[in-house]
């Protein structure tokens, strides 16, 4: 498949385009046809598959499975769940006050609103196209550990009274599930494939091109200096560069393909790309509005060492 849709980004690119192969132009719009193609196919496969796991993982049946559960297999079982889950900083509000509402702890809470972001359909699919299934599984375990880690610590620090008054006093109510048939199924998941691929899609092409022209005017050892293996500082510069950032996996795993071929390391892309996602502005902004802010410091502080760790352990892992 890899190999057809490379010829036809060569025939697309070189004989009716009529691009001349070898010069920057060239490479720049030769990446952006075969990766735009690869990535549509190969994310509307997987989130169709995903959306037919995810008719059996209502948000009722989420809360209802983390609520009860103790420290340790909760954090556990909330960031697994936190995977099939499409939750996003926009939906951050009503689902924190949501599960605090229902009881659910508060650390369990978090390694859910962690992992729910950080580890999603989108990213798995487009790491695996673009990185093969290796860092693709590095990314999605680390991204757990993370999210488990990191939700029991805030447990244990009892940080319950940071959370602002009126969320205890909220009443959400669960509207009824409805009995779904294969049929149902398999409908809700070729509208799911269809609605959040053309979703991400302006994302995905954005990220493809932005990374075309660094692949292709971009010197080959532009990163190296100031964000390659040798840099010991390069991971938390890199976190820091991507905490004011806003985008999603669609749009940024294209470009730190590139970021990696031109010189970044691995482990310090993928510190970029948690920080990006996961501990974003705009998502601190919204988590305000139901925590005060020592708790919100608490929780950024964690997630930047955490993903800044990260990195350290994959650039020495990776090499």
């Amino acid at each position: 498949m890899q190999d057809f849709l490379q010829l036809f980004a060569d025939w697309l690119t070189y004989s009716i385009l009529g691009l001349v192969q070898g010069t920057p132009l060239a490479s720049s719009v030769n990446f952006f046809i075969y990766d735009s193609i690869k990535v549509t196919l190969l994310l509307a496969v997987i989130v169709f598959g995903v959306a037919i796991v995810r008719t059996y993982i209502t948000p009722q049946k989420v809360k209802k499975w983390v609520g009860g559960r103790t420290e340790g297999v909760g954090n556990v079982v909330a960031a697994v769940l936190g995977i099939p889950t499409p939750f996003c900083s926009c939906s951050a509000v009503p689902l924190f006050i949501g599960f605090v509402e229902s009881g659910v702890p508060l650390g369990i809470t978090f390694s859910f609103l962690i992992a729910s972001p950080l580890i999603n359909e989108v990213a798995a699919a487009m790491l695996l196209a673009m990185f093969g299934w290796q860092i693709a599984l590095i990314y999605i375990v680390s991204g757990l550990i993370i999210a488990i880690i990191a939700g029991i610590i805030i447990g244990r620090l009892h940080l319950e009274g940071e959370v602002e008054e009126f969320v205890y006093k909220c009443k959400m109510y669960d509207s009824a599930e409805k009995a779904m048939t294969w049929k149902d199924r398999l409908t809700f998941a070729k509208t799911e494939s269809r609605d959040i691929t053309l979703k991400v899609l302006p994302y995905i092409l954005i990220g493809i091109a932005i990374g075309a022209v660094i692949h292709g005017y971009a010197p080959a050892d532009f990163l190296v200096n100031i964000a390659g293996p040798d840099n010991p500082l390069a991971v938390p510069i890199a976190v820091l560069i991507g905490i004011p950032l806003y985008s999603n996996a669609a749009g940024m795993i294209p470009i730190m393909e590139v970021l990696t071929a031109k010189g970044m390391a691995m482990g310090t892309a993928l510190a970029f790309m948690m920080a990006v996602i996961g501990l974003s502005l705009p998502e601190m902004i919204i988590l305000r509005k139901v925590i005060k802010i020592k708790l919100l410091l608490i929780f950024a502080g964690i997630l930047f060492v955490a993903f800044t760790l990260t990195g350290y352990l994959f650039n020495a892992i990776l090499g």
